[in-house]
């Protein structure tokens, strides 16, 4: 079982990844206020003291703590270190994502180093956005000089205040949304306190705002968590982690694409290269912006290049990338500017236009070419100090490889993609979701575009190479790339068909399919939908089948056994599985011409 402290938004977003499993757990707030969105959430509200909190933990056998509270939760932070150090359970801190610390704002320990300064520079006008429950931290300021305290609109929040003798009518009260700017113009204060609250807390609006207005800006920074708390920025950092330190929650894992497998090597070379030392982990940023750590297997590197290399791992997705390397070799270019992707060996070679590369160059895609670039320019940036002459517009030549990326290749659609000699460097997203759907749909939409840009008026789908043999008989002249594979997505197919604008679509189907999709599944995997006899007992019926014929179906295991059950003259059964086929389908495609045929064991065709 997991427990879940939240209250924040790191807090909707853990349930969020929690509810993915199905399984109950546990989610605790000190208040009831928050409303959540969540299916198996156990909700516990009230604060804890260790005997409590070791108490639900005990009893409920706890096997994850994750502490998604508010950084400033100190108290609730200080409970969970010592209960999770003595009940030795782990605790992964959902984070959030802070800015870095800019030299223009006074950065403070704590609130009395707050105090200090705003004595010492006789700042007798202040605005304070640190938030009601710091009320009774700032009193020795307050007490003598003129301050505002910004505080959200609950009665909870105006009994802090009555209690601490803060005077009522220099409260405001926060409203969602609002331009900060104005209310800084209007109350003219020398200086503002916030909190270093991170991006989901609004600092950085708040920064905006009082640096266009010239106010300086005191920030107390947010105070240092247990080091034995594994920190996670974002929800697939948080899967991964409950995937390893409560294996049976989820039932299936997910992975990492090649892409980040590539910019994650990219980066640790490049440091390696640089410091001149070994890495065994960086952290990257996701197309999301979330940071998420990524092990480093291999590094070798002398003065003038360094090699690192990540080991694949693809979760549960059956992909036939998985726990292969990838490897990345840079070295510093002074001659030319910019970040140079080279194509090494196992990476294949672009030959067919309609992917967006260029023909002749790596298969590497856009998304993974933007974060191998944004994490040399970020290394750079932090490790200006050591580059030649300290130039960090320095060139950086970066070569992909994959070892084994040849061979693997020709168990991919590669070649009917035009892409030789290696695997793509893919991700859109940078992470592996354990579903086979997703990367067979991208594949799918990535052999549709090759034939849009062969300028294909037609595609033909099936369901796989043994019906694709027989429909391309019916259209010789159409080229290898205008034949796809649906697998079992037709109706994700037949979607990505009408989106690229295609006239016409041919789908090849074999009978077991077909009865699967007359009756409305779209998503024909047999773990989704089987064959439904009644079904077929009412489509005989409707197509005037003897009563032997209908007897006959009501013994059949396999929809392939209707081939030899149904007479010759009795074949309108099958044009009629075809018609309600059609309008099932039709309706996705509402610019383009739909035909559908339905094949038999033999190859013969039905249309």
């Amino acid at each position: 079982m997991i427990l879940i402290f939240g209250g924040t938004t790191e807090g909707r977003h853990a349930v969020k990844v929690c509810d993915e499993a199905a399984k109950a757990y546990y989610y605790s707030t000190k208040g009831d206020l928050q409303e959540v969105e969540c299916v198996y959430d156990i909700r516990l509200t009230g604060a804890l003291n260790d005997q409590s909190m070791s108490d639900i933990c005990t009893n409920n056998h706890i096997k994850l703590i994750i502490d998604a509270a508010h950084p400033f939760a100190v108290g609730l932070h200080q409970t969970i270190a010592r209960v999770s150090k003595n009940l030795e359970i782990p605790v992964v801190r959902y984070e959030r994502n802070y800015p870095e610390h800019e030299d223009d704002l006074i950065w403070c320990d704590n609130y009395e180093d707050a105090i200090n300064y705003l004595e010492k520079n006789k700042i007798d006008n202040l605005l304070a956005l640190t938030g009601v429950n710091t009320i009774s931290k700032l009193k020795p300021y307050w007490e003598c000089r003129n301050c505002w305290f910004r505080i959200l609109d609950r009665d909870e929040s105006r009994s802090i205040v009555e209690d601490s003798g803060f005077p009522i009518e220099k409260v405001l009260y926060y409203q969602q949304g609002e331009d900060e700017e104005p209310l800084f113009k209007q109350l003219n204060p020398q200086a503002i306190i916030t909190k270093e609250s991170g991006e989901s807390g609004g600092f950085k609006e708040k920064i905006e705002a009082a640096r266009n207005l010239n106010i300086p800006i005191l920030v107390v920074k947010r105070p240092t968590l247990s080091s034995s708390f594994i920190s996670v920025y974002g929800e697939h950092g948080l899967r991964k982690i409950i995937e390893k330190l409560v294996p049976d929650f989820f039932e299936l894992k997910t992975g990492y694409t090649t892409g980040t497998c590539a910019t994650a090597a990219t980066k640790a070379a490049l440091i390696t290269l640089l410091n001149q030392e070994i890495v065994n982990e960086v952290s990257i940023t996701l197309p999301n912006g979330e940071w998420i750590r990524i092990p480093i297997n291999f590094v070798a590197f002398d003065k003038e290049m360094a090699t690192a290399t990540v080991i694949k791992d693809s979760g549960d997705d059956p992909d036939v990338t998985n726990g292969i390397e990838i490897q990345s070799t840079v070295c510093l270019n002074d001659a030319k500017r910019g970040v140079h992707l080279l194509q090494g060996e196992g990476v294949g070679t672009i030959t067919l236009p309609g992917l967006g590369l260029e023909i002749g160059g790596p298969a590497i895609n856009e998304t993974p070419r933007k974060m191998i670039k944004r994490e040399v320019f970020k290394v750079l940036r932090h490790n200006q100090d050591k580059l030649p002459n300290q130039n960090i517009k320095i060139g950086v030549d970066v070569t992909i490889s994959v070892p084994k990326g040849e061979e693997i290749a020709k168990r991919t659609f590669n070649p009917k993609l035009g892409i030789i000699n290696g695997i793509s460097i893919i991700g859109t997203s940078g992470i592996v979701k354990p579903f086979s759907s997703e990367a067979f749909v991208n594949s799918i939409r990535r052999e549709m575009q090759v034939a849009k840009a062969l300028r294909c008026k037609r595609v033909v789908i099936n369901s796989g190479a043994k019906s694709e043999r027989f429909v391309k008989g019916e259209y010789p002249d159409l080229p290898s790339q205008a034949f796809i594979h649906y697998g079992n997505f037709i109706g994700e197919t037949i979607k990505i068909a009408s989106e690229l604008q295609f006239s016409y679509v041919t789908m090849g189907i074999m009978l077991g399919k077909a009865v699967k999709l007359a009756e409305g599944s779209l998503d024909t995997h047999s773990k989704k939908v089987v064959m439904n006899k009644d079904f077929l007992i009412d489509t005989a019926r409707e197509s005037n089948c003897s009563d032997k014929t209908i007897e006959a179906i009501q013994s059949i295991t396999m929809a392939r056994q209707l081939w030899d059950i149904i007479p010759n003259e009795e074949s309108e059964f099958f044009h009629l599985i075809i018609k309600k086929c059609h309008e099932i389908c039709a309706p996705l495609l509402p610019g383009g011409e739909l035909t559908i045929l339905l094949i038999d064991e033999e190859g013969r065709i039905i249309k």
